[in-house]
């Protein structure tokens, strides 16, 4: 008799679980945000109010250019599957790099 109640607790509980998100599809990117619908569009964060724009031209350099580009503003090299914080700094400047140790995206944030 014990069991059954068990496996209706265990559902019961289940139901107070968050919701699994939106797979992004492709194209998605590390920092990119979910506008929250059922659809899980991806929409836009601030525009480049970094200026990472400027700095695309490093894509595909070694990740160790980053200290010497002589940026004012704070930056952020983030290794391949590496931690880092989620908040978000409009005027951060980020580069993701690959596997290979060079530099894969450049965003905000």
């Amino acid at each position: 008799m014990k069991f059954p109640l068990a496996v209706a607790l265990a559902l019961l509980l289940s139901a107070c679980l968050p919701a699994v998100p939106a797979d992004p599809g492709p194209g998605a990117q590390p920092g990119d945000v979910l506008d929250g619908s059922a659809n899980g569009q991806l929409v836009e964060r601030e525009p480049d109010l970094c200026h990472a724009a400027d700095y695309q031209q490093y894509v595909g350099q070694p990740g160790s250019v980053v200290p010497g580009l002589g940026i004012q503003r704070e930056t952020r090299v983030i290794p391949y599957g590496g931690i880092y914080s989620q908040e978000y700094v409009p005027g951060r400047i980020n580069f993701w790099l690959a596997p290979s140790g060079v530099i894969e995206r450049i965003g905000c944030g």
